[in-house]
């Protein structure tokens, strides 16, 4: 399992960035799709979401450093942690219980659309999840490796992470 560079990885990339926030205003979130099909009821007080800056004061070092460590975490340590879960085991487990006799790329409808909609439902915006899923995964079956979506899911959250603090959408962390 090796970080792998590629234009497809860039591509893909910065793709799943622009669905995450694109979808954003028009679909509902896990919560409020849940409340809309009656499973679930609204909080007494919604959640206010976490800004740095506010928890320690505009411009903070404080809020600086958490900023980066959000950002560095979401770029290097999530993406080969999900990826390996997700893409690799997950999916050639649901294909066979023995996963390991399941090739890395090789690609089968069944394990594509549970993991697409397991990694969704794992993220509060789950329309982006599953689209984002399936981009990943499909990069996987088709370069048949681990690396090249590990760097497209790290653009990604890179990305966002300089999006969230840029524009204050501090709702998508």
């Amino acid at each position: 399992m090796r970080w792998k560079f590629s234009i497809a990885a860039v591509l893909v990339g910065v793709g799943v960035l622009a669905i995450w926030v694109g979808l954003d205003s028009l679909v509902p979130k896990q919560q409020e799709l849940w409340m809309k099909l009656g499973l679930s009821k609204p909080p007494e007080k919604p959640p206010l979401p976490w800004n740095p800056f506010f928890q320690f004061g505009e411009g903070s070092a404080l809020g600086w450093f958490f900023v980066g460590a959000r950002i560095l975490g979401s770029t290097l340590v999530v993406p080969p942690l999900e990826e390996a879960f997700y893409r690799s085991f997950m999916y050639r487990w649901i294909a066979k219980p023995d996963f390991q006799s399941v090739s890395l790329g090789q690609f089968s409808w069944k394990p594509f659309a549970l993991t697409a909609l397991i990694f969704g439902f794992a993220h509060n915006e789950w329309l982006a999840g599953i689209l984002c899923s399936a981009a990943y995964q499909g990069l996987v079956c088709w370069k048949k490796n681990l690396g090249e979506a590990m760097t497209a899911h790290a653009i990604t959250n890179c990305l966002l992470g300089i999006y969230i603090v840029a524009r204050n959408e501090w709702h998508f962390w």
